[in-house]
């Protein structure tokens, strides 16, 4: 994929895993957590599967990328909640 498609896609993954977990927060940092929680994501399905994971943009890259910028997400929060005590 090219830049422009990783900052949509992206941008629509952090957009939505905010939404799921309720942690609101500015479209470029929703296009970072998007991105790297793609790259979150198709980690743990290949370390789940035992198989490679090759990102496009298609349904289930995009679930994958939801399900690994929710992971990061939760993983951030975990993080503030702590420092907050």
């Amino acid at each position: 994929m090219g830049l422009l498609a990783w900052i949509i896609f992206g941008a629509l993954a952090g957009w939505v895993a905010s939404l799921i977990t309720g942690r609101h927060q500015g479209c470029c940092l929703n296009v970072i957590v998007g991105v790297v929680g793609a790259f979150i994501g198709g980690i743990v399905v290949q370390l789940s599967t035992g198989r490679g994971f090759s990102i496009g943009f298609d349904l289930p890259s995009f679930a994958v990328a939801v399900l690994g910028a929710v992971i990061l997400l939760a993983i951030a929060g975990i993080a503030t909640r702590s420092r907050r005590w």
